[in-house]
């Protein structure tokens, strides 16, 4: 009879007690090396107006930024204003946008998206969280992102799934709720540095802070993350 191997169950680090004023000391340093390794930290969404930035931003929902770029060009030069997609036929956009996923649902929203933009500010996107949160289809991490991207308002901080991952692992939040997660890192972070502290940790997620195998070995911030949640090996305890 074939015998067995035997593994190991893997260790999570666990959450340490610490103070609000220790957790903002070590988010300013944090921040500060965030700062030096992605000093143009910026969506990797492409646009040239608010109006794409909004379409991009929802057809990101569940997909990959570097999808909804290759597929936004020829929904632009097809459908290049609010106007031509509010008035495009059932089908033409989805045909479009369906390699994002979910394209029957995005779609909708777009329509729904450009409808009011157009009757309740004259074509031109809203520039403030109340007005964008009543677009169809925008939710706090699409106006987050629009807010601060295109307009340069700092109203609060995109979380995704990776700023939500490496709040968590970092020891800035220990929700994995996204609103209750923006609510922490809003009160460690400055408000000037909310916008640039989202896009610097989404790189940094992407970069090294991987979903299954971080690469801590690497890392800059190794020494002042608690790797909350991160397989530790079993042997160490």
């Amino acid at each position: 009879m074939a015998r067995r191997s035997y593994r190991k169950p893997r260790v999570l680090a666990q959450p340490k007690l610490e103070t609000l004023r220790r957790r903002k000391t070590r988010s300013a340093e944090v921040l500060q090396r965030l700062r030096r390794q992605y000093p143009d930290a910026g969506t990797a969404l492409d646009w040239s107006d608010p109006w794409q930035l909004l379409v991009s931003t929802i057809l990101s929902a569940q997909c990959t930024d570097t999808r909804v770029n290759q597929v936004t060009p020829g929904l632009f030069r097809r459908f290049p204003t609010p106007r031509s997609i509010a008035e495009s036929r059932p089908g033409q956009i989805e045909a479009i946008i369906r390699p994002t996923g979910f394209f029957n649902n995005k779609a909708k929203s777009l329509r729904g998206a450009a409808r009011a933009v157009l009757e309740r500010h004259d074509g031109q996107v809203p520039d403030t969280m109340k007005e964008l949160l009543r677009l169809p289809g925008v939710a706090r991490k699409t106006a987050n992102c629009v807010l601060g991207a295109a307009f340069g308002k700092n109203e609060g901080i995109v979380v995704d799934t990776h700023v939500g991952r490496l709040a968590l692992r970092l020891g800035l939040t220990l929700s994995l709720d996204p609103v209750r997660t923006e609510r922490d890192l809003m009160e460690l972070f400055p408000r000037s540095e909310w916008t640039f502290v989202a896009h610097a940790l989404i790189l940094h997620g992407r970069d090294t802070c991987r979903a299954r195998k971080p690469r801590c070995e690497t890392c800059l911030l190794a020494d002042v993350c608690p790797r909350i949640g991160v397989a530790l090996d079993a042997e160490s305890g």
